[in-house]
């Protein structure tokens, strides 16, 4: 992967996105990256719901980081518009955000029942909880990034699978 393509898969993104305009029309696009994903060796497969794609690596080589890609194939005046969103499969993604909701939920329980006991001068102990929380809410967070950065390599193959694909310079 060259350095552009290090630079623009940044960890500080959540989800990598980008957006290229190009003459070719949806129908053209979509059986560019078909006929590609047909081929005996193709590094990638694939599924294709109107106007938009889905890639993502076979099986034997996904672990539970793996990436895939979502295309958005939209009709524009200049012929169409392409928008590309890296991300974790939907499993995963639909994970960390419960997660994050069930921490989140419970800081805010165990904050205001802390505080009501507070202004009943009863005991506070259960406030020392939400340090607690805020560091499982960063340990995650943290488990995020490093997932993302096992993800990395595979974000490129299916980057170069698309620009091969459609010869789009993305």
């Amino acid at each position: 992967m060259s350095q552009a393509s290090d630079d623009q898969f940044s960890t500080r993104q959540v989800r990598p996105r980008f957006k290229v305009e190009t003459p070719f029309s949806v129908e053209t696009l979509t059986e560019k990256i078909r006929s590609r994903l047909d081929e005996e060796n193709a590094p990638c497969k694939g599924r294709f719901v109107h106007g938009h794609v889905t890639l993502y690596l076979p099986p034997q080589e996904q672990h539970y980081w793996s990436p895939q890609l979502d295309l958005t194939l939209e009709e524009s005046e200049k012929g169409s518009t392409v928008r590309g969103m890296y991300g974790p499969r939907p499993i995963v993604w639909t994970m960390f955000v419960f997660f994050y909701s069930v921490i989140g939920f419970a800081a805010l329980v165990i904050t205001v029942l802390g505080l009501s006991y507070l202004s009943l001068g009863r005991s506070v102990a259960i406030l020392w909880l939400v340090p607690v929380l805020v560091i499982a809410f960063f340990t995650l967070y943290l488990v995020a990034n490093f997932g993302k950065k096992m993800g990395r390599g595979q974000i490129g193959t299916l980057h170069e699978f698309v620009k091969d694909s459609t010869g789009l310079p993305i």
